[in-house]
């Protein structure tokens, strides 16, 4: 499997009728396994007759039948999402039976083919490897610390004040730390220096 570039720009969903059933797909973008299932909770439909989903994060994963028969439902639609290039989004798709028994292979197209059809249309964002960095500076440099990092994409984590000056923790873009490093070290004149925190 390659390795998946895209992740979801938001909610988006599709529905379809396969032999008399309904089934609706509704996907998000996620970070945790715990907004995953958040997501499963809040858009599952107790009435219908069926809530069936996957997700995949990075290389965590985790998919549910929901009752459909075993391998019919959950890992199609995992499929879909690792077939569309998908990473950290969760998709659940509900079905309301409409009468008509569909088999093991046409459920399997059903939840599969639903799935990766509002994959498809959704629109994506690229995924961009983040990385973090921790730093001490003077009261006096925050702001302007503040200003010039937010320009390389850094949005701050954490924000410690002491007696002695604030410790920050940062979020930005890996590409960036080089950049943020030599930008730290000029404002502060070197009295500050920014490491890489796992």
């Amino acid at each position: 499997m390659s390795a998946a570039t895209h992740t979801l720009a938001g909610p988006c969903q599709h529905a379809e009728d396969i032999k008399k059933s309904r089934f609706l797909a509704q996907a998000a973008p996620v970070d945790s396994p715990e907004q995953a299932l958040a997501f499963v909770r809040q858009v599952s439909d107790p009435a219908a007759t069926h809530n069936c989903w996957a997700y995949r994060i990075g290389q965590d994963y985790r998919f549910n039948d929901d009752g459909e028969p075993g391998g019919t439902a959950g890992r199609p639609i995992l499929q879909a999402i690792e077939g569309q290039g998908i990473d950290r989004a969760v998709v659940v798709v509900t079905r309301w039976f409409g009468g008509v028994k569909l088999g093991a292979g046409g459920l399997v197209r059903a939840y599969g083919g639903t799935a990766a059809e509002c994959l498809r249309v959704a629109e994506r964002l690229p995924i961009i490897a983040m990385a973090r960095l921790g730093l001490h500076c003077e009261f006096a440099e925050l702001a302007l610390l503040k200003a010039r990092l937010r320009e390389l994409g850094a949005q701050i984590e954490q924000e410690d004040f002491g007696a002695d000056g604030v410790t920050l923790q940062l979020r930005l873009p890996e590409s960036q730390v080089t950049n943020a490093q030599a930008r730290i070290t000029d404002i502060t004149r070197g009295r500050t220096e920014a490491r890489v925190l796992s």
